[in-house]
């Protein structure tokens, strides 16, 4: 299946309604403190919602096909609907995409996203580790994901943070998500669970004990497992390089 075909169904717009990443639960509230909330308006008007996650107190880290004319990022959320106290609403300043992204792939789908000003780190505000570049994370590894995206292939999006255990696969699992480059993705999700992220849940991390290893780049239409996720380890260096304004 083409990934372009999963990337218009990822951007569609979020919907009325709460329930859970496909085969989720609800996340204790600020449990996960790095995840951030993307609103996105585009040139024609249309609006669309990504996940990311905070790396920095002034960047946030999502996939390359989330941008658009404009971003702003939602911080220390769990229910979008509600003006929560925790929450800090942060206008992205400047979007940096990876120079290698391909759209009709979705290789090197990776993107950092600069604040107009830091974030105020608190219990519900927080940075997530990043991998070491030469850490593979390998199959059969236990990992969580986690968004607000849509519940179901015809259920809403997710008002409250939803999350969902995920085993890394072998790349021979993503066979029919062509082309698959496990060097630089992730095969995620057993195909024999009905667990994995959906629509709007594009951008979120994939944590494995306390880091993140991989973002959510795309996965099948009809919502079953196994998703690609970009393989964040080989592109640690080019982190460092824009976030140290090299």
């Amino acid at each position: 299946m083409p990934a372009l075909l999963f990337l218009v169904a990822l951007l569609l717009p979020a919907g009325a309604g709460a329930e859970r990443i496909i085969g989720g639960i609800e996340s204790r509230p600020h449990s996960r403190p790095y995840m951030a909330y993307l609103e996105i308006s585009h040139n024609n008007g249309y609006k669309t919602n990504c996940g990311g996650f905070l790396i920095h107190p002034q960047f946030v880290m999502t996939a390359a096909h989330c941008g658009g004319r404009e971003i702003t990022v939602t911080l220390g959320a769990h229910d979008v609907s509600k003006r929560e106290f925790t929450q800090q609403k942060i206008k992205v300043e400047k979007q940096i995409m990876h120079p290698n992204f391909n759209l009709n792939s979705l290789l090197n789908d990776i993107m950092l996203l600069k604040l107009q000003r830091k974030a105020v780190l608190n219990y519900a505000v927080s940075k997530i580790l990043l991998p070491s570049p030469l850490y593979f994370i390998r199959p059969g590894k236990m990992c969580w994901a986690a968004g607000w995206g849509r519940t179901g292939v015809n259920a809403p999006t997710s008002h409250t943070l939803r999350e969902a255990e995920l085993r890394v696969m072998d790349e021979e699992t993503c066979k029919m998500h062509k082309p698959f480059y496990n060097n630089v993705q992730v095969c995620v999700g057993s195909p024999t669970t009905l667990k994995s992220v959906y629509k709007a849940d594009s951008g979120g991390p994939l944590v494995c004990d306390g880091v993140a290893h991989g973002i959510v780049s795309y996965g099948q239409l009809n919502g079953l497992p196994p998703a690609v996720f970009t393989r964040i380890s080989p592109k640690v260096p080019w982190i460092n390089t824009v976030i140290n304004g090299k």
